[in-house]
């Protein structure tokens, strides 16, 4: 136990002290840091790759523990099942990918390059290039700190929604009230991929939305664009320095999509009434550009600014604070709403900061 900069845990590089600092690398000793720390009436911070964290420069008074649990277990696997795989919550996601990949277990190569560790997943439903955990996911297995009990959950029992689960809406300022240990996924067997329903990626790949292609296709295909968006971590490339995507996708009532021109990309919500909107396309239509925010005279100083890749990533451009990231995400969050009449909200969680 020591204390850490916070700064050193985080794809964003921005943060400040941990009060104490535990990295748990088994079941055991993850349930046993928590109920240490709740018994004391600490704070609980929980970090696992960090990928998805603003936190403040002040840093966090209680306790972070780190999930450092790694490795997996098949515990079934047929042609008919498919393969049922156990996957400790501080296990690399990447390496999972690219594992499933290698091994003709389908339906998570689209995911491929996303930072961080297995267990955050479920909490955010991560997602991209139109496919999400949630497709996949059979059970998480968590640490319910108000029962002070093992809680396992279902997929149905997840609520999973558009960057959502009853895993996250339970979690307050980073603290969650269930502890991820270990995610449950059932993949089918085979070199194909899930049908590919994001167009770029369709395009990329050459074959039409809703067809099938290699996996491995996609695989390189996902981290090729990912990498051309600066969404692929990269110690000497500072556009990779941010929380990935600063804002959710708004969903929005059709007749507020309506009053946007006919180039703004309009996508399925999955409920009657409303449509996804495009974060990148409402930040870039309201005059923030890849880059903003590089000029010294901005608000930020230039040590953080959009992408020079990617106007939904706010990047850390070498001494950016999270004072100066928030800067900016204010900046654009403010120029969206006057300029549209949408307000954007961030996907990171935010730790001792506000919007």
């Amino acid at each position: 136990m020591t204390s850490i900069l916070l700064s050193h845990l985080t794809t964003a590089a921005v943060g400040g002290p941990a009060g104490k600092y535990i990295e748990a690398s088994t079941e055991a000793e993850i349930i046993d840091a928590v109920r240490t720390a709740d018994a004391a009436g600490e704070r609980v911070l929980i970090i696992g790759g960090g990928s998805n964290l603003l936190i403040s420069d002040d840093g966090f008074p209680g306790t972070v523990i780190r999930i450092a649990s790694e490795g997996f277990t098949v515990n079934a696997e047929d042609s008919c099942g498919g393969v049922a795989v156990v996957v400790q919550a501080g296990h690399n996601w990447d390496a999972l990918v690219e594992h499933a990949v290698l091994h003709a277990w389908s339906g998570i190569e689209a995911l491929s390059g996303i930072p961080g560790a297995t267990g955050a997943t479920p909490v955010q439903n991560v997602g991209a290039y139109g496919s999400d955990v949630s497709q996949t996911i059979a059970a998480v297995r968590t640490w319910d700190r108000t029962r002070n009990a093992v809680q396992t959950f279902t997929n149905s029992e997840l609520k999973f929604g558009y960057r959502d689960s009853i895993l996250k809406q339970t979690t307050v300022e980073g603290s969650p009230r269930y502890i991820v240990l270990t995610v449950e996924f059932q993949l089918p067997l085979g070199r194909m991929s899930a049908p590919i329903r994001y167009a770029e990626l369709a395009r990329s790949l050459g074959v039409e939305a809703g067809k099938r292609a290699y996996s491995n296709d996609v695989r390189r295909e996902v981290l090729r664009l990912r990498a051309s968006k600066g969404m692929v971590l990269d110690p000497e490339d500072r556009d990779t320095y941010s929380t990935g995507s600063f804002f959710t996708n708004p969903v929005v009532p059709v007749n507020v999509a309506a009053t946007l021109p006919e180039s703004a990309p309009q996508y399925p919500a999955g409920a009657d009434g409303l449509v996804k909107l495009s974060a990148a396309w409402l930040i870039d239509q309201a005059g923030f550009g890849k880059g903003y925010g590089l000029e010294e005279g901005s608000a930020s100083g230039g040590r953080a600014s959009l992408s020079t890749k990617h106007t939904l990533a706010i990047t850390n451009r070498g001494s950016a604070s999270a004072k100066d990231m928030l800067a900016i995400a204010r900046e654009v969050r403010a120029g969206v709403v006057e300029r549209f009449g949408i307000e954007l909200h961030p996907e990171p969680l935010l730790i001792g900061v506000t919007l």
